[in-house]
């Protein structure tokens, strides 16, 4: 299974919660970049989990572990599973890449015991194992809130050229989330964004691409609060051109890529309030994708990687060549439609 990344298209940091996380409200954007996971079942009991990188956990707490413990109990198996993760995204560099894994693992498990969970039996265990799971049971671009675990999928946006930058900083989002509430610090949009938090829904309401030998995943009815957060959203996303003249709204509508106009509308990234302060590097990394012709640049998460949407695959890969001379792990890929993501997960 390809086990693809994400990033994120703005990202807003709402309230703390009581059960230590915070709310959010963000756009995931799955990209080409990926690992390669493969799973098989034998005789036996337990779980291996083999992977060349040492940063890799073999452990429980390796997010894979978790998930295969939950499916092998809702699934009624046996058999011993072993784990092969064949890693080429950076670990905890902001790409969803231990939750990619944990997704890919589930799917190649099912395939293995030629088993299939049900669409809420997925996304339930994904949800239980972590906050960026889920995302990744639906591809393409998708609308992220509560703690980014409850997901809607948005209209499929046109690919893009996009460039990816890994510096060698380790950002710690436990600590990025203190110093948040620590400072005090509000989010960089507001009224939209906060209707959206207030009224997201508890339904997980997913339309799974078609992949072969995957059932289609099939959502449910628009609801009111659903059309209430896409309001919200519309709200958000214009919010910073709400005082431009209707004719150049028109005119940057027509001439934009659809996914860089929604990046342009002025959404960002609330971590880099907080990190780019403690890691003027990333900063620097974000300058220098701009300077490299960047249409749009941002920190990923909580970081450290950042990324930059370019005009063209040609612009993109000098962009990385460029910033691979200063030094810093940088690769040329593109986004990735939800058609797209679910045709190339099964590894030929």
């Amino acid at each position: 299974m390809r086990s693809f990344a994400k990033i994120n298209l703005g990202l807003r940091i709402g309230a703390a919660r009581g059960d230590g996380f915070h709310e959010l409200l963000t756009v995931y954007q799955t990209i080409g970049l990926r690992d390669l996971i493969r799973v098989s079942v034998g005789r036996g009991s337990g779980i291996e989990i083999r992977c060349e990188d040492p940063r890799v956990p073999k452990d429980e707490s390796n997010t894979c572990f978790r998930i295969v413990e939950k499916a092998m109990a809702a699934l009624a198996a046996r058999g011993r599973v072993v784990i092969e993760i064949e890693k080429k995204l950076p670990v905890q560099g902001g790409l969803g890449g231990a939750s990619a894994n944990a997704v890919a693992t589930l799917l190649g498990l099912e395939r293995a015991l030629k088993k299939s969970l049900s669409q809420a039996e997925r996304l339930r265990l994904a949800a239980e194992v972590g906050s960026d799971l889920p995302l990744f049971l639906v591809g393409g671009t998708v609308l992220g809130v509560g703690r980014g675990e409850q997901v809607y999928p948005l209209a499929d946006l046109p690919a893009m050229a996009c460039v990816v930058v890994t510096p060698e900083v380790g950002v710690s989002t436990p600590r990025a989330f203190a110093e948040w509430d620590r400072r005090g610090l509000k989010p960089t949009s507001s009224s939209g964004a906060d209707a959206a938090l207030k009224g997201r829904s508890s339904t997980v309401a997913p339309e799974l691409g078609e992949a072969k030998g995957f059932p289609k995943l099939t959502g449910a009815n628009p609801s009111d609060r659903m059309n209430e957060l896409g309001r919200a959203l519309s709200a958000w996303l214009s919010e910073p051109y709400s005082s431009a003249p209707a004719e150049v709204l028109r005119t940057r509508g027509r001439a934009e890529n659809p996914l860089l106009g929604l990046v342009r509308a002025g959404i960002e990234n609330d971590f880099e309030q907080v990190v780019f302060p403690e890691y003027p590097e990333l900063m620097e990394v974000k300058r220098a994708l701009l300077r490299a012709g960047a249409k749009y640049a941002s920190l990923s998460g909580s970081g450290s990687t950042l990324y930059g949407l370019f005009a063209s695959r040609e612009t993109a890969a000098m962009a990385a060549d460029k910033l691979r001379g200063r030094g810093w792990a940088a690769k040329a890929t593109t986004t990735l439609t939800r058609r797209a993501y679910w045709k190339r997960v099964v590894a030929g």
